[in-house]
């Protein structure tokens, strides 16, 4: 550990970030195979409703993302003790909402609970808010992690579609975190990074394994988490837009509604999917302007993440000029205000 910490700060935690974004991702791989065969056993599973056989896949496969991300934290708060308060806080958060996800796959908590429920677990992070802030500011936080939580749950119901835009958006936050020099914030995002990648390898299509509300509930609750701490929340907000339309939609068409009112999207008999006579619109729905496959409708899912991702990361490198623009700068003077009401 010494040596690591002779070279340069920035270097160290960058190193850093990449060995806990390796090991996670070797953990969530290593874990997966006995993780879908315990599952199975114990009879948690569900219909893959988007195949013609419907077969039955192992449910609640964000453990596996858990386990990963769990042994990427620590690794970091080994190698570097200093951010040990920052890391732990992060990571009881996470926990936190995945246990909330697990409570969910079991028992299917309403709307409402949910929401409470992931603010409550968002309150640690007002331990590692910007010093000095205010007490709106605070209470933003944890309902900005529940919103964001439920927003990466939404959209969700195909192979490989939640874990492929989360394995997206943390490229997008990791790179720019990069860009900024926030090194120590980007050992969050790439421990998730490196356990999305694994999971996804087994939740692509025909996937063997679901996240369940356990695997995308902690995707949003850590992208809300690298928002705040690295105060990078325009990026994520931009990084999030897929999402934001796609709830914004559901909500339009069909209000507030519990998850079991909801009419699926259908498969026709040459396994391409179809948009039912009744129902929600969707970001989903708006790709099913003609039946196609359930493979080509995630990948068009993923370039408009890409698409964002890309954004995302294009505003972190204008950032510093933008900051250095006087017009600009008096602007996010008076922005910066809002923080300390």
């Amino acid at each position: 550990m010494n040596s690591i910490l002779s070279i340069s700060p920035d270097l160290t935690i960058f190193l850093i970030s990449a060995i806990c974004g390796i090991l996670a991702f070797g953990i969530t791989m290593i874990s997966m195979p006995k993780l879908i065969q315990k599952l199975k056993k114990a009879n948690i599973v569900g219909k893959d409703i988007h195949k013609t056989s419907k077969p039955l896949v192992a449910e609640m496969g964000g453990i596996g993302i858990l386990f990963g991300f769990i042994i990427g934290i620590f690794t970091g708060i080994y190698l570097h003790p200093t951010l040990t308060f920052q890391l732990a806080i992060v990571l009881l958060v996470i926990l936190l909402v995945g246990i909330i996800g697990m409570v969910d796959d079991l028992l299917t908590l309403s709307s409402k609970e949910k929401l409470i429920l992931l603010f409550l677990a968002g309150i640690p992070l007002i331990w590692v808010a910007p010093p000095n802030v205010g007490l709106l500011y605070l209470i933003a936080i944890p309902i900005a992690l529940s919103i964001t939580s439920n927003l990466t749950n939404m959209l969700a119901g195909l192979n490989g579609i939640e874990s492929g835009l989360g394995v997206i958006a943390m490229t997008s936050l990791t790179i720019s975190c990069i860009i900024l020099g926030k090194y120590d914030v980007a050992i969050v995002s790439m421990s998730m990074l490196g356990a999305l990648i694994a999971f996804l390898l087994y939740n692509k299509y025909p996937s063997s394994v679901f996240p369940g509300d356990t695997g995308t509930l902690i995707i949003g609750a850590t992208i809300a988490a690298v928002a705040f701490i690295g105060r990078m929340k325009l990026i994520a907000f931009i990084i999030l837009i897929p999402n934001i339309i796609d709830a914004a939609m559901k909500f339009y068409s069909a209000g507030v509604m519990e998850r079991g009112q909801h009419t699926p999207t259908q498969v026709n008999n040459e396994e391409k999917l179809i948009i039912p006579d009744q129902g929600f619109k969707s970001l989903i729905r708006l790709v099913l302007r003609k039946p196609i496959s359930e493979k080509e409708a995630v990948r068009i899912i993923w370039g408009i993440g890409i698409c964002f991702g890309i954004l995302g990361i294009i505003v972190a490198i204008v950032m510093p000029d933008i900051i250095g623009n006087q017009t600009l700068a008096q602007f996010i003077k008076y922005k910066d205000l809002l923080y300390y009401l």
